[in-house]
């Protein structure tokens, strides 16, 4: 062997070591350990993505876009989702949900 291939096995053998001695000695802190999203999280961007889409629906009927029979049998509908989405969301964090949010959210049942 010559020099070149003794000095490419010996790079070769510590980069290898290098990699290893990564690997084995990386701690997981306690962020890493739980997990990304809880349900809470989950809740509050599906509230926020339904409000955008309120926006957006208002927007557009302001446009013509919808009729106005459209209109309203849509915004009714994604006021329902977000009185669920709410009414979990006070399950979750211990409130008590608001009447007209419990009737919102039971009312999502009787209409699918």
């Amino acid at each position: 062997m010559n020099n070149l291939d003794i000095a490419a096995a010996i790079s070769c053998a510590v980069l290898a070591a290098a990699a290893l001695a990564f690997v084995f000695n990386v701690r997981l802190g306690d962020s890493d350990a739980a997990p990304h999203r809880t349900k809470l999280n989950q809740l509050m961007d599906r509230r926020d993505a339904i409000y955008e889409n309120l926006r957006d629906l208002r927007f557009e009927y302001r446009a013509g876009k919808f009729s106005e029979a459209d209109y309203e049998e849509t915004k009714r509908s994604l006021e329902i989702e977000a009185a669920r989405v709410l009414a979990e969301m006070d399950t979750l964090t211990g409130s008590t949900p608001t009447p007209a949010t419990r009737q919102a959210a039971s009312e999502k049942g009787h209409r699918s």
